[in-house]
């Protein structure tokens, strides 16, 4: 069976957007503010830690998924992922 991702770090990087933007759009019935702002820092945490490799290779995977995002309002939170998640300096 054949992966529809063309690597490990496409797979994550799709599985870390999807559970932001799940995040990021909840709203107070599905998840608990404080809750939510937690896990978004959290994850911010943990992308301030990478090498600047890793976060060549996350932000270049992530400009690949920004091209080809057919809905203009994901494709506009992928394009502010790196500033928002603290990839790029501001």
């Amino acid at each position: 069976m054949a992966s529809e991702y063309s690597s490990l770090a496409h797979a994550l990087t799709e599985a870390l957007v999807d559970m932001a933007w799940f995040i990021d759009g909840a709203d107070d019935e599905q998840m608990d503010l404080d809750d939510a702002v937690k896990a978004l820092e959290g994850m911010a945490a943990v992308l301030k830690h990478l090498s600047s490799d890793q976060r060549r290779d996350l932000l270049d995977v992530l400009g690949g998924m920004a091209e080809a995002e057919a809905d203009p309002v994901r494709r506009e939170f992928l394009e502010a992922f790196p500033q928002d998640f603290g990839l790029v300096a501001e």
